[in-house]
């Protein structure tokens, strides 16, 4: 709250935090929201803006992270004999959407640019009402004017506790005290436990520190623990009906119908693939709300079209990330997409409303580039032709329907 000083500084300060904590998507949203919710309140910034730019880099900053839960499922979807980790690091050049999307979010808080529903609720920000609506499902968030002990060390502290018990946990579900190589480990770890084994030992440290710091006392935090809980009841409910319908949808077949309509486009129409598989990806993650198991229906599809030492394998497997990531991103049952609700304390489908503009925006972006990279295969050249089109495109929103946001 210091060094921040305008509005520009506190959203580029929140895309920051949510690339720096890239180890997990579930992480990234509570972690980012927890500790930007002061800082973009105080600057009169949109809650919805603010769930945007935490859902913006939590699956699209894991998708393309070399360390993180969503490194170790691409790694252990791809079959056996082939190197997983290697795979998914060739593969991040050309996850356009995550790349663009990134770039997108920079770009409109430098121009102060917004659209669609968002900017209706950032004028509103600026006047005064940070969520627009009267719904609030996590409470409003408002801070009491008490005198408190906390220092800033007794934030910094909890939070890297949080980080190092979370990499061991996910390190010991895979077997990394056991023998197995660090990048092993990463590849086989179970993350929903180790992130619940990392999370429940940083909030001992976290109540050990407190107390030793007279911050809290031990009864204090004790009392903190429900009210956490009741906080997210919203976002568990959210995500075991999601779940639910994931489920139902893996048992009425859709891997199998999925493969065998990817395979009827197989013939005659190699170079547009990737396009295709990027756009089935964006269904089936938006309909599921899952990016893992979308993951699981097509990275084998991927792998029985093309020949797994071509480059046209690698552009296959990223259309796959990429539409999962894209369909994951802007599905209103999706679990990243509650997670960041949740985090940023505002009502779930005002989220999803403000940000389905910008997603869809990178995500028609990302299919032209697909289709040129089915023919060029060349990431950085692909890459180029992106930015163009991103920068042309908010070039003719912003003087269309895009104005200018500032207090």
């Amino acid at each position: 709250s210091k060094h921040i000083k305008t509005r520009v500084g506190a959203q580029l300060a929140t895309i920051a935090l949510g690339v720096l904590i890239f180890i997990d998507d579930y992480f990234n949203c509570l972690t980012v929201g927890s500790v930007m919710r002061p800082v973009t309140d105080k600057h009169n910034i949109s809650r919805a803006k603010l769930s945007y730019l935490i859902d913006a880099t939590a699956a699209p900053v894991c998708i393309i992270a070399p360390i993180s839960s969503w490194a170790a499922a691409v790694s252990g979807s791809v079959e056996e004999g082939m190197n997983g980790f290697e795979i998914f690091l060739q593969a991040i050049p050309y996850n356009f959407y995550a790349l663009l999307t990134i770039l997108m979010m920079i770009i409109l808080i430098v121009t102060k640019r917004d659209y669609g529903t968002m900017h209706k609720h950032e004028v509103n920000a600026i006047r005064g009402d940070i969520f627009t609506t009267e719904d609030r499902p996590y409470g409003d968030g408002t801070v009491d004017n008490q005198e408190h002990k906390g220092k800033v060390i007794d934030l910094v502290l909890p939070i890297i506790a949080l980080i190092a018990c979370c990499i061991i946990g996910m390190l010991y579900t895979g077997g990394f005290f056991e023998g197995a190589s660090f990048v092993e480990a990463f590849s086989n770890c179970d993350a929903s436990v180790g992130l619940a084994l990392g999370s429940f030992f940083a909030l001992v440290i976290t109540v050990v520190i407190y107390v030793i710091r007279k911050v809290l006392t031990f009864s204090d935090c004790m009392g903190c623990i429900p009210d956490g809980f009741k906080a997210m009841v919203p976002a568990i409910l959210i995500l075991t009906f999601a779940w639910s319908l994931k489920s139902m949808t893996d048992s009425l077949g859709a891997k199998a119908f999925v493969e065998a309509s990817v395979q009827s486009f197989a013939g005659g129409l190699m170079g547009f693939l990737p396009a295709i598989i990027f756009v089935i990806g964006c269904v089936i993650a938006f309909a599921t709300g899952t990016s893992w198991g979308t993951f699981g229906i097509l990275i084998p599809i991927v792998a029985a079209i093309f020949d797994p030492t071509t480059e046209i394998y690698i552009i296959g497997l990223s259309a796959c990330l990429a539409g999962a990531v894209c369909g994951d991103h802007i599905s209103p049952i999706s679990d990243t997409t509650v997670m960041a609700s949740a985090g940023a304390n505002v009502n779930h489908i005002e989220h999803v409303s403000t940000q389905i503009p910008y997603a869809l925006t990178v995500a028609a972006i990302s299919f032209v580039c697909f289709i040129i990279a089915g023919f060029v295969q060349n990431a950085f050249i692909c890459l180029g032709i992106g930015l163009v089109l991103v920068i042309g495109t908010l070039i003719v929103l912003r003087n269309t329907i895009g104005k200018k946001v500032d207090a």
